[in-house]
């Protein structure tokens, strides 16, 4: 699928293109086809990795390919790496063609998963390296290796070796040998998988931080994918070698595509039905596992029976012990499981159907109603605007 064929709008930025952590940004033009992949196939013998992936990615963005293992986005970054060849398409940066041009010419610079750091070298030796392959000498060569050292706050460490280092100072002394090359692309290669999730979150802002002050135009793979939507401008949900769905986090989060994307990020429940009235404005369907209509505020241009699946994040389902007025998107039923997550508590309410429906109910929210308990009679309900109407 390609990037024309998925719904995208144009993302808020920070001074570098970037979004700040958590999503606060101020607006800037970009180039917007600052990194152009085109039709890009990759096959291994009779195994296509890759199949007919277009996307562009903005100056001084960071963007997230995210997939589960096999779905060809670490394929697809190790192409523009050029550690594999391009079957079919074209790859450009800067409006560059990259098919002739060899690994070490490229503008790119690569991070990995194991940081792959010389161990028999210090630091401030391992963030050199690659400027005196070049050739830099003398006073650039140590200022640009200080420069970038200060940058990711690892200075006070130039003299230590790796296994003198935690995970986390690792990882930055990695960046910053990609850094100090100045590429015009940074790719990162699962770049927090190594860390314990505590550090990861950590260092998810401070890596964020570092690229925004540097500006450098960033292409993550990942398949944690709360670390794709705390990080990433824009993301690439990738599926069996194509991209299912491209969007900003919170386009990809609040209006999935598909039931793959749907369930990808984040968890959700799904309703089966047929449509029984399509309207500009909204949609009504019926599905046999609940007792009333679904309500949707959106239309979808469909045919009446036509089959399709909604999709009601977890946290936008409301518990009630009486009757919810309304005659839809409700059901009843009892709660099976509880699970205690600190912030939150996830409810599992068996309908009377048979269906299972999870609602995330924060603390707050819980503290405002008579907290039900395993086997109480509950009824669920949500909002019209809560559901999308999912097609495939």
């Amino acid at each position: 699928m390609s990037e024309q064929s998925s719904a995208s709008k144009a993302t808020p930025s920070g001074p570098n293109g970037r979004r700040e952590p958590g999503g606060i940004s101020s607006g800037v033009s970009l180039d917007d086809n600052f990194v152009q992949i085109i039709d890009v196939v990759k096959k291994f013998g009779e195994t296509t990795a890759v199949r007919g992936v277009s996307l562009s990615v903005r100056n001084g963005e960071l963007f997230a390919l995210l997939g589960s293992s096999g779905c060809g986005k670490s394929t697809l970054l190790r192409m523009l790496a050029g550690l594999e060849s391009v079957t079919e398409g074209q790859i450009l940066i800067d409006g560059e063609d990259l098919a002739k041009m060899p690994p070490y010419n490229r503008p790119v610079n690569m991070v990995f998963q194991s940081y792959a750091l010389f161990p028999h070298m210090s630091v401030e030796a391992n963030v050199a390296f690659g400027l005196k392959q070049e050739g830099v000498k003398g006073g650039e060569l140590k200022d640009r290796v200080r420069n970038v050292l200060e940058l990711v706050q690892m200075a006070q460490y130039a003299k230590r070796k790796p296994h003198q280092l935690s995970g986390g100072q690792q990882q930055r002394v990695a960046l910053a040998r990609s850094l100090v090359k100045r590429p015009k692309l940074l790719l990162l290669d699962e770049p927090m998988s190594a860390l314990d999730k505590q550090i990861r979150q950590r260092t998810q802002i401070e890596l964020v931080n570092i690229l925004d002050r540097v500006g450098v135009t960033c292409i993550m793979v990942t398949h944690d994918q709360e670390e794709a939507m705390m990080m990433a401008n824009r993301l690439a949900v990738m599926s069996e070698g194509q991209i299912v769905q491209l969007g900003t986090p919170h386009e990809v989060y609040e209006y999935p595509n598909t039931r793959f994307s749907a369930q990808f990020i984040g968890s959700t429940n799904l309703f089966d039905g047929n449509v029984v009235e399509d309207e500009p404005d909204h949609v009504f369907v019926e599905a046999p596992e609940l007792p009333v209509r679904m309500y949707v505020n959106h239309g979808i241009t469909g045919p009446l029976g036509m089959p399709v699946t909604i999709s009601v994040r977890p946290e936008r389902i409301a518990l009630t012990r009486k009757p919810p007025e309304g005659a839809y998107n409700l059901g009843r039923g009892k709660v099976t499981n509880i699970a205690y997550m600190g912030g939150y508590t996830l409810y599992h309410v068996t309908l009377d159907s048979g269906k299972v429906v999870v609602a995330n109910l924060s603390s707050l929210a819980i503290g405002e109603i008579d907290s039900p308990t395993f086997g109480d009679e509950v009824y669920v309900r949500w909002s019209a605007s809560a559901g999308v109407v999912l097609t495939s």
